[in-house]
């Protein structure tokens, strides 16, 4: 026996809790950024993603709570506007995430893969824009509905699910390519590709989506889409808000457990002696992903990824 699904107030709640936590966790993210002057393509797809999802939030409660106070044509156009906004929350945040590996990448092969799928990034948002409108127009009898809602049917649900998985796997694959070669200890290689690898949630609550889709649709459907929209959002701002918590936490750490010294050169004395000693620490640095080109496969501190090695002269007193 199939559960009754939830009613028009829990869908509200849940549209609202999940909207305003995307929300903020976007809002953090592009602080960060602001913060540290590294705004970047991919922080302003977050950024429209997030506009979409506040569009989607206003559509959602219009739709399903105040619309008996509406002529039928806007009702219409409220269904509308809640599928398109749906695809574009989901597409852009898709494309943040991209963009976020793209910026990482030096020009090469590799890149030239990035850029070719974005266009299809594009290309499959265009596709699902528009096929709900040839699906919904060829069979208009929805529109006399009370509360109109389309029958997406089989053939959405397909592409839906098809589309989701292939673009989630590619989000989920490419960043294996990036630090394939850099030199990480296993842990610290596991840390940064958990944090990419969240996309695989997506793609679970898509699939979930589709489900709904196939089963006839209701309120488990537009259930389905606001967590889908919310999560892919939330996702999508990650790789960003981890690596500034990673920060902070080794830096706590550092003042905390400082780094072993390795101690070359010192003089013997009979008595308490003062060397001057090189200090080698190797520091891996989960922070933002910064600059246009990787500079994670060289020098620096801007990246999320970095390997960089500090030589700082310090003063250490040893006993002879």
């Amino acid at each position: 026996m199939s559960s009754p699904g939830p009613t028009l107030q829990q869908t509200e709640v849940a549209d609202i809790t999940l909207t305003i936590t995307a929300v903020l966790v976007t809002s953090f993210r592009l602080y960060i950024r602001v913060r540290q002057k590294r705004l970047g393509i991919d922080d302003v797809w977050a950024a429209i993603a997030m506009i979409f999802d506040f569009l989607l939030l206003i559509s959602d409660c219009l739709y399903l709570q105040d619309f008996d106070k509406f002529p039928q044509n806007s009702r219409i156009a409220l269904y509308y506007m809640i599928a398109q906004f749906f695809y574009a929350v989901v597409w852009s945040s898709k494309l943040s995430m991209l963009f976020t590996i793209v910026r990482l990448t030096i020009p090469g092969t590799f890149r030239r893969v990035l850029v070719c799928a974005v266009g299809t990034f594009g290309a499959i948002w265009a596709l699902l824009f528009a096929q709900v409108w040839w699906i919904c127009e060829s069979q208009p009898s929805w529109k006399i509905q009370s509360h109109p809602q389309c029958d997406l049917g089989r053939r959405v649900a397909i592409t839906q699910m098809i589309t989701d998985v292939l673009a989630d796997s590619f989000l989920i694959v490419a960043p294996f390519f990036l630090i394939y070669k850099v030199r990480l200890s296993k842990a610290h290689k596991i840390r940064i590709l958990s944090v990419f690898s969240t996309s695989a949630i997506t793609t679970i609550v898509s699939l979930t989506h589709a489900y709904y889709i196939f089963a006839g649709g209701g309120l488990k459907e537009v259930m389905a889409a606001i967590v889908e929209a919310s999560v892919s959002l939330i996702v999508a701002n990650l790789s960003v808000v981890v690596a500034f918590i990673f920060r902070l936490t080794s830096e706590d750490d550092s003042l905390s457990n400082p780094t072993p010294m390795i101690t070359f050169g010192a003089q013997h004395r009979t008595r308490m002696a003062t060397t001057r000693v090189a200090v080698e620490t190797t520091t891996i640095v989960l922070e933002d992903l910064s600059e246009s080109r990787l500079r994670s496969m060289k020098t620096s501190d801007d990246d999320d990824i970095t390997l960089h090695n500090n030589r700082e002269p310090k003063q250490r007193k040893e006993w002879c």
